[in-house]
């Protein structure tokens, strides 16, 4: 099962490893070192960063993780604005440093609604053409 007992990463395990717990700690951990390597992947891939962009539970609403994910990446031309960052838990907004190269946003997501919408859309579609 892992470094924890849950299958999933949520908010929940950030709350215990900043509570002390030393699984959720390490899990969280192995969590932004992954993303750090998409990361440096992806630059290496593209040639250059234009943004890196935090969305879904975690990235919308986890300060500490994206901070974590953040650290160690200056060569890649990304540097995070440490106050910015912890006002954007669940808003939408920049959170780059005015020095950073590489432009670093959280945009809330709504999954449900655009679910919603391409099932009306398409329920629409299938009703006119029958």
């Amino acid at each position: 099962m892992g470094t924890r007992e849950e299958t999933r990463f949520t908010t929940g395990l950030v709350e215990k490893a900043l509570q002390g717990d030393e699984r959720a700690a390490l899990a969280v951990d192995v969590f932004c070192y992954r993303i750090k390597k998409y990361i440096g992947m992806y630059a290496a891939v593209l040639g250059q960063l234009d943004a890196v962009v935090f969305t879904g539970g975690i990235g919308e609403n986890a300060g500490f993780v994206r901070e974590e994910i953040g650290l160690g990446l200056d060569a890649l031309g990304i540097q995070f604005d440490s106050q910015r960052n912890e006002q954007a838990d669940g808003f939408e907004g920049e959170i780059s440093s005015p020095e950073s190269r590489v432009k670093v946003l959280v945009i809330p997501t709504d999954e449900e609604r655009a679910i919603a919408g391409d099932t009306y859309e398409l329920a629409t579609q299938v009703a006119a053409s029958a």
